[in-house]
């Protein structure tokens, strides 16, 4: 279960479970990724005290896995939604349909969205919107190409994200951000620390979602990075692609949680 009561670490900040969330993209088919699911259940509850666990499947995996990973407590998304309830909307899913097979989250605004099928904060904002309607909480992503970064306009381009997708009725209850600088997905390269922890920092100022609020990383995260990202003082989780599809990989960065 998410956990997002702060209490007070000794020091009068607000402590906040990590969200570890995995998401598997277009990869997996029933065999893979039901084994997949069983290998994160069987170490969930070795990471249990650390962090929370949530993955993302493909649609056509949702069901099947939502049902394998019932009392778990490893939590079940989806990777997108439409933002109307229903209709003629051939290939999309809305929110509700979601909410109905067992999901608790739901990414929108992945910049793999935005930029295969041109998505805008204004559309991100709908389906956010749309996701919390359905009771679901959105993992609303935001973050910088690699041109807008040795341009200089991180700060700038993230504030903006921020200011069009994030819905009104937001909290830090009900949704999550997730920095994903577009230039480290699936590359392997990485910001430095300063610079996560700068654009973490200002995403908790200026979201308007206050201290409580989970920041997720993106943009590979791994093992072998994963505790020093997490130790950053606004640094509340990940948002795994890649090492999210073998267990050991996506387990291990849990276990790196302070």
């Amino acid at each position: 279960m998410v956990n997002l009561s702060p209490h007070a670490n000794g020091k009068g900040f607000a402590m906040r479970r990590k969200l570890i969330a995995g998401n598997w993209k277009m990869n997996g088919q029933r065999a893979d990724g039901l084994a997949l699911t069983r290998e994160v259940m069987a170490g969930a509850k070795a990471v249990a005290a650390k962090a929370d666990l949530l993955v993302c499947p493909p649609f056509t995996l949702i069901s099947e896995i939502g049902a394998a990973l019932a009392g778990s407590g490893v939590a079940l998304g989806a990777q997108d939604c439409h933002a109307k309830v229903s209709g003629a909307h051939t290939g999309d899913v809305a929110a509700a349909m979601l909410a109905d097979v067992g999901c608790r989250y739901v990414i929108v605004g992945h910049s793999e969205r935005r930029t295969d099928h041109g998505e805008t904060d204004a559309q991100v904002n709908a389906k956010a919107k749309a996701a919390l309607a359905a009771g679901l909480i959105p993992i609303i992503c935001i973050g910088e190409t690699e041109a807008e970064r040795d341009s200089g306009k991180t700060l700038a381009v993230v504030r903006s994200q921020l200011k069009g997708s994030i819905p009104e009725g937001a909290t830090a209850a009900n949704a999550v951000i997730a920095y994903e600088p577009v230039w480290a997905i699936g590359t392997g390269r990485t910001p430095t620390t300063p610079e996560v922890a700068e654009v973490h920092a200002l995403v908790r100022k200026e979201s308007g979602l206050g201290p409580d609020l989970r920041i997720l990383y993106g943009g590979s995260m791994k093992p072998s990075n994963a505790l020093e990202l997490l130790a950053l003082a606004d640094v509340d989780g990940g948002l795994i692609g890649g090492a999210s599809l073998k267990a050991a990989d996506f387990l291990a960065i849990a276990k790196a949680a302070p």
